[in-house]
């Protein structure tokens, strides 16, 4: 008998096993999800043994596909180094990534020419959405999401520390007078919906409880309050680390010199474990990390 498995049935069991997802192996393979269950099911014939465990919403590996899942992946990417050795020719890796718009269009795409200059064959997509992320339905290989590190079943990875400042234009600095927060009163303040008790958890801090922390403009994201101020519109309540390049340049002062660091309430990468098994990923994971942790040494420096 031919100890050597269908080879179809093995780049089945990989995508399945290393994604989780009968769906988004057919996804990546190009194939119908029943086309993917048959050549798992096939293998798992061939062996005897079985390699997952059906949920009604999942499936899970056994412990027994866990150890093959890893020897199959050793060999297979193995493989595909040698023969892009041979050929010259590297497959183009797809990596999608979740984050807010804010943080996309402040901090990530700005940085993000870095990663794709060193990393020609992969090839990042980049959605933004405020809603919780479903990795077993959706194609998300990574997330960037607020919260307080809490994502049961999920690896997390802190980003960085979110500190909440007040920031004006200069022309609106230069055209009212704001010393202290008393002085908020009589100026407007800019909100984001999304984000909607960021001045009160500031006014509490600062020890003002006379400034009513909802007045003013609502918009329905960061990046429309950030537009207004930058139009002289008012003062938002902003994550300095996505504004830092603004204050930087002198787009945007702080008027009041205080600062709330919200702890634990911050910025986190998170994702499932399985998607480490990607060099892509892990890449990107680590140059992300990398990043951060050189964007708060440079907030360091300016502090």
């Amino acid at each position: 008998m031919d100890t050597l498995p269908p080879l179809n049935s093995l780049r089945a069991f990989e995508a399945a096993g290393r994604l989780q997802s009968i769906r988004r192996a057919a996804e990546e393979l190009l194939v119908t999800p029943g086309a993917v269950s048959r050549q798992v099911q096939r293998l798992e014939t061939f062996l005897g043994i079985k390699l997952f465990r059906r949920d009604p919403r999942e499936i899970v590996l056994t412990v027994e596909g866990e150890q093959y899942l890893a020897a199959v992946s050793r060999h297979l990417d193995a493989i595909r180094e040698e023969t892009q050795k041979l050929t010259g020719k590297r497959a183009k890796e797809i990596l999608r990534v979740r984050a807010y718009t804010t943080f996309s269009m402040k901090w990530l795409i700005p940085r993000l020419r870095t990663f794709s200059d060193s990393n020609g064959s992969t090839e990042v997509r980049l959605t933004t959405s405020n809603e919780t992320v479903d990795f077993e339905r959706e194609s998300v290989d990574g997330a960037v999401r607020l919260g307080d590190g809490n994502w049961p079943g999920l690896e997390v990875d802190r980003l960085m520390r979110n500190e909440l400042v007040p920031l004006c234009s200069p022309a609106f600095a230069s055209e009212h007078v704001i010393r202290t927060t008393d002085d908020l009163q009589s100026v407007r303040l800019l909100h984001s919906l999304v984000r909607p008790d960021d001045w009160r958890f500031w006014l509490l801090a600062a020890g003002n409880e006379e400034v009513d922390p909802y007045a003013g403009d609502k918009y329905a994201s960061s990046t429309l309050a950030y537009q207004a101020t930058l139009e002289g519109q008012g003062i938002m309540m902003a994550q300095k680390a996505l504004f830092l390049d603004d204050i930087r340049v002198g787009r945007l002062v702080q008027p009041i010199d205080f600062s709330l660091d919200r702890s634990d309430f911050t910025y986190y990468f998170v994702y499932p474990r399985n998607r480490l098994r990607s060099p892509a990923f892990r890449r990107f994971r680590e140059w992300l990390l990398a990043q951060a942790e050189q964007a708060d040494r440079g907030d360091n420096q300016t502090e």
